[in-house]
């Protein structure tokens, strides 16, 4: 696995051995930065369920301001922070080892003390928690987490039909790549 573009072009990330993760495909990475990239730069960016930090570290990769990396699994979150420290990363990020719902809670108590919302949520839970996400959906249709006009996308299995609606978040595109699918949602 490696960065796709920009300063950590070519770069590669470790992943954990075995099942425990599955991390976005670098062409999946590419084909979606490639719709989010004229809007990354200076951006503040949520990758939720982060495992490897893939995501969290190509949009840092291409400008964007703050990353925070939320994963429960305590080994995946050690793996993102060693991929960080692997390129020199140590400003503009935060590792939240917490439940989905948790560290959105946690950003959501930071904002409301004057921090400005954010950007971009990128969410990708485990296919198997198919419930997370509507919780998350849910939670971020209906917190003032989010800066005016921001995105939220989750990727998803092709065959998993996401609700339309949760909130505030309307459903606006859908990506399909092989067997996965990334939608984008408004606020």
């Amino acid at each position: 696995m490696r960065v796709i573009a920009g300063t950590y072009r070519s770069r590669i990330l470790k992943s954990l051995k075995g099942l425990a993760l599955r991390p976005t495909s670098d062409r999946l990475r590419e084909t979606l930065f490639n719709v989010l990239a004229p809007n990354i730069a200076g951006s503040r960016f949520v990758d939720l369920f982060a495992g490897t930090g893939a995501i969290g570290i190509e949009a840092l990769s291409r400008g964007a301001a703050e990353v925070v990396f939320i994963e429960n699994h305590p080994p995946a979150a050690t793996l993102i922070r060693r991929n960080l420290e692997s390129l020199g990363v140590n400003t503009g990020v935060t590792v939240l080892a917490v439940d989905a719902l948790r560290g959105l809670a946690m950003l959501a108590t930071r904002k409301m003390e004057a921090a400005p919302g954010f950007d971009y949520v990128f969410l990708d839970p485990p296919y198997a928690a198919a419930e997370e996400y509507a919780r998350v959906l849910e939670f971020l249709g209906s917190a003032t987490l989010l800066a005016p006009g921001a995105i939220v996308v989750a990727e998803h299995r092709r065959n998993f039909d996401l609700c339309e609606e949760a909130g505030t978040l309307r459903r606006f595109r859908v990506l399909r790549t092989g067997r996965r699918r990334p939608e984008f949602l408004p606020p």
